[in-house]
């Protein structure tokens, strides 16, 4: 007969059995049931064998050991296919990471492996999305025309001021629809060359909402990169897209953050970026009018350093640019003055799935960089010459993911001016600021469902203010 030792452990084996047929991983895998079903016999057999009290205790033993060989192997089984539900759900967390940040984010040359098709040496993907947003805003200083880009997502500078207040408008729009197509061309194993072009049909002049809704695709991104060189239109340096929050509207935290897309030559080394870009000298007039003279000579200067790790990842960036306006262009004016310009922006994860997003920019002649131009690079003084305005602005944003396949962000952004009103007059804007948040549902793969709401001011240096409110509801379908 089994001693007391031998007993325990055949009870011992027979709850592993137990707690491994009850798995529910394991309940439609057919290689399991038959191992649960092979345990299952020996069990009953050996229970048989100590009844009868047939055999001799090392044969017992043996039996039990045949049991306990047929757990672990059973177990060890488990432990793989947990392991294999793991990595499958990580994955999904991937890519839904990965589909919430394509709204309007950085853009990455390198083509995954397989992917495309080829022509000769170059292998070529395209991609992008097909998006409608549907709105209904109003203003509390005045009515934004009908047809107009200004209805579609938040221009600081725009929002009306001093007027009768509108009722809410309603518009529904597909512009931020966009396409892309990257390429890679085989030069050997020395170099790296590729390309990409990127449209979409935003802010471009088109047919009414009457009856055709069309509108012209424009150019966004037309970009060469060999090695480490950079050359073509895209984003500024100075600017890190990565930063920006998961937003509907399409930029989101328009007041706050530096935004500009031009042409430039840029090295990459590393985390360091170095560019020369085009230069554009924006000026307040003595009446409050905004001239670009167009008589620039030095391109802008920006340098930049990118950190990353598993705590998120960390960017510094600094401009100079020169200002310059001649006497041809704008009364008689010409002079030069130097801008300058700091930007600290990051994304710090918060947990497994949360993230902080933030940027901070001050400096002087930033104008065109911020906000999209909220205000210019620089005013003229009574003797004719430049005087560059100082700008300081940044946001904040949270996004907090609620599960597989839903996600939502809340954001605040702020931008304050100081403009030497006794030059530009009292009616243009000190400072401006939003705050927008919203909910997305992933509901499969690249699909994205959400409403947002916003609210955003603008005051003037007089003192007068106008603000916004939105509700908006959006599509997206990444491919």
């Amino acid at each position: 007969m089994f001693n007391v030792s031998a007993r325990r452990g055949l009870r011992a084996a027979l709850l592993a059995a137990t707690a491994l047929s009850a798995t529910p991983a394991l309940a439609g895998e057919a290689s399991v049931e038959e191992r649960l079903d092979r345990l299952e016999a020996l069990v009953e057999g050996l229970i048989a064998r100590i009844d009868a009290g047939a055999g001799t205790q090392a044969q017992q033993a043996q039996a039990l050991q045949e049991v306990r060989a047929e757990t672990g192997a059973i177990r060890a089984e488990q432990q793989a296919m947990r392991a294999e539900v793991e990595a499958t759900e990580e994955a999904t967390r991937t890519l839904t990471a990965r589909q919430a940040e394509m709204s309007d984010k950085l853009i990455d040359f390198a083509i995954p492996q397989g992917e495309g098709f080829k022509v000769g040496k170059t292998r070529v993907t395209y991609g992008g999305y097909v998006k409608l947003d549907a709105t209904s805003q109003r203003t509390s200083g005045g009515q934004i025309a009908g047809n107009s880009i200004l209805r579609d997502f938040l221009f600081p500078s725009s929002i009306p001021v001093g007027g009768r207040a509108s009722g809410f408008d309603t518009d529904f729009s597909a512009r931020q629809t966009r396409f892309l197509f990257k390429t890679e061309t085989d030069v050997g194993t020395d170099h790296k060359l590729s390309s990409l072009i990127e449209l979409d049909f935003n802010v471009t002049d088109g047919g009414n909402e009457r009856v055709t809704n069309s509108f012209s695709p424009r150019i966004r991104h037309a970009l060469i990169n060999y090695d480490n060189w950079t050359f073509g239109q895209g984003w500024s340096t100075f600017q890190n897209v990565g930063a920006l929050p998961d937003s509907l509207d399409f930029i989101g935290v328009t007041p706050g953050t530096v935004f500009d897309r031009q042409p430039l030559i840029r090295y990459t080394k590393g985390g360091l970026q170095i560019a020369l870009e085009q230069p554009e000298t924006v000026v307040t007039t003595q009446t409050g009018g905004m001239v670009t003279p167009g008589d620039d000579q030095v391109p802008d200067i920006i340098g930049r350093y990118n950190w990353s790790g598993d705590w998120g990842s960390f960017t510094a960036a600094g401009i100079v640019r020169q200002l310059h306006v001649s006497t041809d262009d704008l009364m008689g004016v010409d002079d030069a003055a130097w801008g300058y310009g700091l930007s600290l922006s990051g994304k710090l994860k918060v947990g497994e799935t949360d993230d902080l997003r933030f940027m901070a920019t001050a400096g002087d002649g930033l104008g065109r960089y911020i906000g999209l131009n909220i205000v210019n690079d620089a005013a003229i003084k009574l003797d004719g010459t430049l005087d560059p305005i100082f700008t300081w602005s940044g946001f904040a944003a949270y996004r907090h993911v609620w599960g597989d396949r839903l996600r939502s962000n809340i954001a605040g952004s702020y931008f304050k001016a100081d403009n030497p009103i006794r030059l530009t007059t009292n009616q243009v804007t000190d400072e401006s600021w939003n705050a927008f948040a919203n909910l997305i549902w992933n509901p499969v793969g690249p699909l994205n469902v959400g409403i947002e709401v916003m609210y955003a001011t603008r005051t003037l240096e007089d003192g007068r203010s106008g603000n916004l409110q939105r509700v908006q509801f959006s599509t997206q379908y990444n491919f």
